[in-house]
C-alpha cells in the first residue's frame, strides 16, 4: 500500500513542489506530518467514472463512506476510508458531462475515446496523466470558460489534485489560523475564496489550501503556463463520542476545489 502512495506523492510533488517545500519547512520544526485525504479528478463515464478510479483503493480494503453533490460546479464525489485509520481518505469526484455544452461533451469524450480500454482501473491509471494528444490552447480556455475543472483535467489528466496536511497531528501548531499565518509569512499563497478558512468547530472541520502552483503545459499549440496542483489543510473536529469527524462538507469543498482557479480570478 505504501508504495502506491508514494507513487501519488512522487507525481504530485512533480506537478507541485510547494507541497515539498512546505511538507519540509513543517518537517524543519519537528512537526508529524500526517496526510488527511488524497483527491482525485474525474469524469462521470463508464469508461473512467468515480467507480473506475476507486478500484486499486478497495482491492486494498477502503471502504465507500459518503457521497456529495455540488450542483454550482455540476460535480459528484465519493469519499472511501480504511478501517486502519493511518491511511488516508481517498475523496473522488467526477464531473457531470450531460450538464454541459454539446460542444464541451463533444471534446471531452474526443480525450475519453483515446484511453486505452485496459488502462482504466489499475494503479498506474490514478497517476498516469494524460492519455490523449494535448488540446490547443484556445480550446482549454473555452473548456475553462464553462468548468474549469473540465479545463484542468483536460490539461492534466488522472492524477492526485491534491494532498492534505491533518493539522491536528501538527507538534507546533494548535489551530489552523496559527497554520495559515505561518504559511504566509513564508511566502504561499493561500485560496481566500468562501473565506481563508473554510468551514467551522459547527462542521465539525475547517479547512484552507495554497493556490494551485503553476505548471507549463505543452498545448498542441503553444507552452502555458496554468494553475496544478495545491497543498490542503484540514482540522477535524471531535463528535459527541470523542472520535474525530472523518466526513467532508459539501459547501467548504466547494470553495477548496476553487484552489485551481485563475489566481486573478479568484
Amino acid at each position: 500500500m505504501s508504495s502506491l502512495f508514494e507513487q501519488l506523492w512522487c507525481d504530485y510533488t512533480q506537478l507541485n513542489p510547494q507541497a515539498q517545500k512546505i511538507h519540509t519547512l513543517l518537517s524543519d520544526r519537528g512537526d508529524t506530518i500526517v496526510n488527511d485525504h488524497i483527491a482525485l479528478r474525474t469524469y462521470q463515464h463508464p469508461k473512467v467514472g468515480i467507480d473506475i478510479l476507486a478500484k486499486p483503493f478497495l482491492a486494498l480494503g477502503y471502504e465507500d463512506k459518503a457521497d456529495y453533490h455540488f450542483t454550482e460546479k455540476k460535480l459528484y464525489a465519493k469519499h472511501y476510508e480504511h478501517s486502519d485509520g493511518s491511511f488516508p481518505k481517498i475523496f473522488i469526484s467526477e464531473l457531470l458531462l450531460d450538464a454541459f455544452s454539446q460542444s464541451m461533451q463533444d471534446l471531452t469524450l474526443c480525450l475519453i475515446d483515446q484511453i486505452e480500454v485496459s488502462a482504466p482501473g489499475t494503479d498506474e491509471f490514478i497517476h498516469s496523466g494524460t492519455h490523449w494528444s494535448p488540446i490547443y490552447f484556445d480550446q482549454y480556455e473555452k473548456l475553462r470558460q464553462e468548468s474549469e475543472y473540465a479545463a484542468w483535467m483536460a490539461a492534466f489528466g488522472f492524477r492526485p489534485n491534491h494532498f492534505t496536511v491533518f493539522v491536528n497531528e501538527l507538534n507546533s501548531f494548535s489551530s489552523l489560523v496559527e497554520l495559515n499565518k505561518f504559511l504566509k509569512k513564508q511566502g504561499f499563497d493561500l485560496n481566500q475564496a468562501g473565506g481563508e478558512i473554510k468551514g467551522s468547530p459547527a462542521d465539525y472541520l475547517e479547512q484552507s489550501s495554497t493556490l494551485a502552483a503553476p505548471s507549463l503545459v505543452a498545448f498542441a499549440d503553444q507552452q502555458q503556463e496554468i494553475p496544478a496542483c495545491y497543498y490542503e489543510f484540514a482540522y477535524r473536529y471531535p463528535l459527541e463520542n470523542g472520535k474525530f469527524y472523518q466526513g467532508f462538507v459539501a459547501k467548504s469543498a466547494d470553495k477548496i476545489f476553487e484552489s485551481t482557479d485563475n489566481p486573478t480570478e479568484v
